[in-house]
């Protein structure tokens, strides 16, 4: 495979701005930034490319976390976990550093944010990539008749997936593989073990008909196809797993037409008229939903939050973060959440949604 670098010149100037602030976050002296300095753009110089050190590194991950413009969390950016396994190239290799990411971040129930991070692009070589969009996934069917089974999203997925020999067992929550791509372009397939990060069964706490429906969720969400960048370095694979807020399932996975429709299952099961969006069938729908998200996470002791709890915990960020002089990095319409927007203070309120560096991308 081709790589295609930033020019030296850009390269060097997103390396010195990090140096910047490694300068500032990790205490350097002006003796230690300037020697450091020298050292990077010599082996800039020298390879077209140059390796944070392990400090760099935690720093680099956990500013991107808090300038990422599309997460809600960045109050806890500071207790990320970042693990570097940058020495690590064989897709197998990967699969068991994967495992054992899920094994931590969900830390029985009492998830924690962890990052791992693989080795990055080269002039020369590119750095391995996760192609799924998140280490768990359910899969999706399409079916003869043109109906559909399991999670729409994944349907292309699913397709890949198959073509690598990977056979599902057609439901609506069968697990897909996680594929990789390595550095030389091969595309592999990799089961992890359920239990590294369960399934949470959903019911509700006031209709037992709830648990008939077999719904179920995993415990934490783990985004896996975006790309790391520190001070001109690219880091194609470092997945990033943070808690769910309760909504990113009940409101957007549940909920989404595009998704497992349940609006109008779940409308029929509580007695409502579906004829007639003036009833708020949906509105109804969308809040038995949430309820049953969130009550059976507690109930299986998985750290979640609820979208109000959430945003206010965003909004005490920013009032902080202003306090201090800071601008605050983040697009409104990725903040405000699906259900009852107008009802938190980040409805409100309006952000910078300049991306600085560094940051994750697509």
């Amino acid at each position: 495979m081709s790589v295609i670098s930033p020019p030296a010149v850009v390269v060097a100037q997103e390396a010195e701005s990090f140096l910047r602030q490694c300068a500032e976050w990790l205490g350097w002296d002006h003796e230690r930034h300037a020697r450091r300095r020298a050292a990077v753009l010599d082996e800039l110089a020298r390879t077209g490319t140059y390796r944070h050190t392990p400090a760099e590194l935690v720093l680099g991950a956990k500013l991107a976390w808090r300038n990422h413009t599309r997460c809600v969390g960045k109050l806890y950016w500071k207790t990320l976990m970042v693990r570097d396994c940058r020495r690590l190239h064989h897709p197998g290799a990967i699969a068991a550093a994967l495992t054992t990411h899920l094994a931590r971040a969900h830390n029985g129930g009492a998830i924690r944010p962890i990052i791992t991070v693989f080795p990055p692009d080269t002039p020369t070589t590119p750095g391995p990539h996760i192609v799924s969009p998140q280490l768990i996934r359910y899969a999706g069917y399409e079916q003869p008749d043109g109906t559909r089974r399991g999670d729409p999203a994944n349907t292309a997925l699913t397709r890949l997936a198959r073509e690598l020999g990977w056979r599902g067992d057609g439901g609506d929550f069968d697990r897909l593989p996680v594929l990789i791509r390595d550095s030389r372009g091969d595309l592999t397939r990799h089961d992890l073990p359920p239990d590294a990060c369960p399934d949470v069964p959903i019911t509700h706490p006031d209709h037992p008909w709830f648990a008939e429906l077999g719904l179920r969720w995993y415990s934490c969400p783990t985004v896996s196809d975006m790309r790391l960048e520190i001070g001109g370095v690219t880091y194609p694979a470092a997945p990033f797993t943070g808690w769910y807020v309760g909504t990113e399932i009940g409101t957007r996975n549940f909920g989404d037409r595009d998704r497992y429709d349940l609006l109008p299952v779940i409308a029929r099961r509580l007695g409502l008229s579906t004829g007639d969006d003036r009833g708020l069938w949906k509105d109804r729908a969308l809040t038995e939903l949430n309820v049953a998200v969130l009550t059976s996470y507690e109930r299986a002791g998985v750290r979640m939050l609820d979208h109000h709890t959430m945003a206010d915990q965003f909004h005490r960020y920013v009032q902080a973060r202003r306090r201090a002089g800071e601008e605050v990095h983040a697009e409104w319409g990725w903040i405000i959440p699906p259900t009852a927007a107008s009802a938190t203070p980040v409805f409100h309120d309006s952000y910078d949604p300049a991306v600085v560096s560094p940051n994750f991308f697509r």
